[in-house]
């Protein structure tokens, strides 16, 4: 997604990806260093990103870049869709860097996103992606910009696009709860951010026809098709849910139509870019 993209491309520009919060920015020890990093900055799939960087750390066990290359690490098995090495990776780098609020929001988003209605231990999980989603969005309000050299419409628009990351992990969570108004309050907030994703809108068009509300579910699908940005099958996800909305209102079945998104569906993350 273009969130995803965003907060690695500005982690890869500041050089700090899990060091955010630090003033002084991590530092490589040797020429060998270097070229270790190079390779894990320079990888083009989610495999060998992951190589790479469990290269740099075992080779340079002291390297002030950990928290970069598991960050790194935890963003490619996200992007490969496995949720489980994801979060493992992802609070080893916590461990590393307890302020590191972009590892904050991929692990409440994987939790919630992974989570089922009829999990035993559904509230368990979404007590833990509320407290994720709630302690990034406490730390990315007041944060400076990790680089100097963006400039403050940049850092702004992140904050934005941050911040609304948190309110559509705090809306899934809200439809999970059966909490549908909640669930429109937090969406509405997602898609105002300059990168919001088309799924938001269709999540929250999801929530409006939950709510009792399809006139506003169909508005809302009506511009995320009409959109020339839209990929065409995440149009036909909105064309799925736009005949949920009309279904609502009382009108015709049908004869076939393509299945909605789950509720916490997403479209694969592309690779983080330097």
């Amino acid at each position: 997604m273009k969130r995803i993209i965003l907060a690695g491309a500005l982690a890869l520009v500041s050089g700090v990806t899990g060091l955010m919060a630090q003033q002084k920015p991590p530092q490589p020890k040797s020429q060998k260093e270097v070229e270790a990093l190079q390779v894990l900055f320079g990888a083009q799939d989610p495999d060998a990103r992951i190589k790479a960087g469990e290269e740099l750390l075992t080779k340079f066990a002291d390297t002030e870049f950990k928290a970069t290359a598991m960050y790194l690490i935890a963003a490619s098995y996200e992007q490969k869709n496995d949720t489980t090495k994801m979060t493992v990776w992802a609070e080893k780098t916590l461990e590393a860097d307890p302020k590191n609020y972009p590892t904050m929001l991929m692990l409440a988003g994987g939790i919630v996103k992974s989570a089922k209605e009829h999990d035993l231990d559904l509230e368990e999980k979404l007590g833990r992606a509320e407290k994720y989603g709630k302690s990034a969005l406490d730390l990315v309000g007041p944060a400076e910009k990790p680089n100097p050299q963006l400039t403050d419409e940049q850092w702004a628009n992140a904050k934005r696009d941050l911040t609304a990351q948190a309110h559509e992990v705090f809306g899934l969570i809200a439809m999970l709860r059966k909490k549908n108004d909640v669930a429109i309050t937090e969406f509405k907030l997602a898609v105002e951010s300059p990168n919001a994703d088309p799924t938001t809108s269709i999540r929250l068009a999801r929530a409006y026809t939950m709510a009792g509300k399809p006139d506003d579910a169909i508005a809302v699908l009506d511009k995320v098709m009409a959109s020339a940005d839209t990929p065409a099958q995440i149009k036909q996800f909105a064309q799925a849910e736009r005949v949920r909305a009309v279904q609502a209102k009382g009108g015709p079945k049908p004869a076939a139509t393509t299945p909605a998104p789950a509720a916490t569906a997403t479209p694969a993350t592309p690779a983080p870019k330097n």
